[in-house]
């Protein structure tokens, strides 16, 4: 049995941030069941990780209780970890909405952060499989790498998202074993699916892509959606499905750019003889033209219609309201909605106030970003107010 100062299970984003206590002096060991670290960093943003967003802030979160990220992201912003990119030299470039992405590589992310681990002696073991854990005067946690016994425990381990990439409920489990409640929990940021004819309008344009704002509720997001095998998916769909819950609607504006209702009439004026499915086409790429008048609409030349059925046209294109059978779950989730509830936590700290030396860190609070950056930024600031503290 070891002794030391800090036990952080979980080396991946929130996990990396052992530097912080070890910058503090800490002796910090963090454990992870992996032959890698930060397998999560490696896959993201295409390879080139989305490692922040100029734009996080507390807004950009869902959590039960959407105040408890406030003093996390305030304590250690998204200009704080830009300052350690730019500390290591790391080219990166802004794409749309304010998301970050490193120029070369994803191992840039993942290497600076265990070069900052390594300059404060942080002791990394990997593959290390947990056989128990228990608190009696401290933490003592065994693993096949050995064992180790420290006044504080950090559950840095995540959600259940992506399983293929090593995501377990280990945190959940530590959770229910030391009394700390979870919150609902299901599958986020995902591609939605559909049945019957809607799954079947949706597979013969598998692979077409276009812009739309997609809504359920108050929430609205503008961004890229395509078409795929199983239903629908893309950023804009990524989005809502944080939002959406089964049994529910959500609805796509699918021209976002156009008054659809004045282009129609204006062109049943300016076009009467042309079809409806070409007219659409000014509007819609032909693929999409073609199938929306071939599902919806009588394909009719425009001039034969009545104002009331192109304002119709116009509606559906404009409000295209869809119930989802499902999403992909969490094989295709990027996130875990839901987790530990932030209520068993202090927001400063990420301290458990009822276990005393207990923390939890990024992904297995109750705490989710939206898509583009957020959700690493959860995990960078709350494992410095966590590191802060232990």
């Amino acid at each position: 049995m070891k002794n030391t100062d800090v036990i952080i299970i979980g080396a991946g984003a929130a996990g990396l941030c052992a530097m912080r206590a070890g910058q503090r002096g800490k002796r910090v060991v963090l454990l992870d069941h992996a032959q890698e670290p930060g397998t999560k960093i490696i896959i993201s943003g295409g390879g080139r990780c989305n490692f922040t967003n100029l734009h996080a802030t507390p807004d950009k979160f869902f959590s039960n209780n959407p105040h408890f990220c406030i003093s996390a992201l305030k304590n250690y912003t998204q200009h704080d970890f830009i300052a350690l990119v730019q500390k290591h030299k790391i080219a990166y470039h802004e794409k749309t909405l304010g998301q970050l992405f490193c120029d070369r590589s994803a191992h840039d992310i993942l290497n600076m952060l265990l070069e900052e681990c390594r300059a404060v002696k942080v002791d990394l073991q990997l593959a290390a499989q947990i056989s128990d854990v228990s608190k009696s005067d401290g933490f003592t946690v065994v693993s096949s790498k050995g064992a180790w016994h420290a006044p504080a425990l950090v559950l840095a381990t995540g959600g259940l998202s992506i399983p293929k990439m090593g995501a377990t409920d280990f945190a959940h489990r530590m959770a229910k074993r030391f009394g700390l409640p979870l919150t609902d929990i299901r599958p986020g940021l995902v591609p939605l699916t559909f049945q019957n004819e809607t799954l079947e309008f949706m597979r013969a344009l598998s692979g077409v892509s276009t812009e739309v704002i997609a809504w359920q509720g108050k929430k609205k997001f503008r961004e890229g959606m395509v078409f795929t095998h199983r239903g629908i998916s893309g950023p804009a769909i990524l989005q809502i499905s944080s939002v959406w819950r089964e049994g529910q609607s959500i609805t796509l504006d699918m021209l976002p750019n156009a008054d659809a209702e004045g282009f129609l009439l204006e062109r049943k004026k300016a076009r009467p003889n042309a079809e409806l499915k070409t007219i659409l086409s000014e509007m819609l790429s032909q693929r999409l033209a073609q199938a929306f008048t071939g599902m919806y609409f009588n394909n009719a030349a425009i001039g034969t219609m009545t104002d009331k059925a192109l304002k119709d046209v116009a509606k559906l294109l404009k409000q295209w309201v869809l119930t989802p059978s499902g999403s992909e779950g969490y094989a295709k989730a990027e996130v875990t909605l839901g987790g530990i509830d932030t209520n068993a936590l202090s927001s400063k700290t990420m301290q458990a106030m009822g276990v005393p030396g207990l923390y939890v860190i990024g992904e297995a609070v109750d705490v989710t970003g939206w898509l583009g950056g957020y959700n690493f930024q959860w995990a960078w600031s709350s494992g410095w107010a966590c590191g802060s503290s232990v």
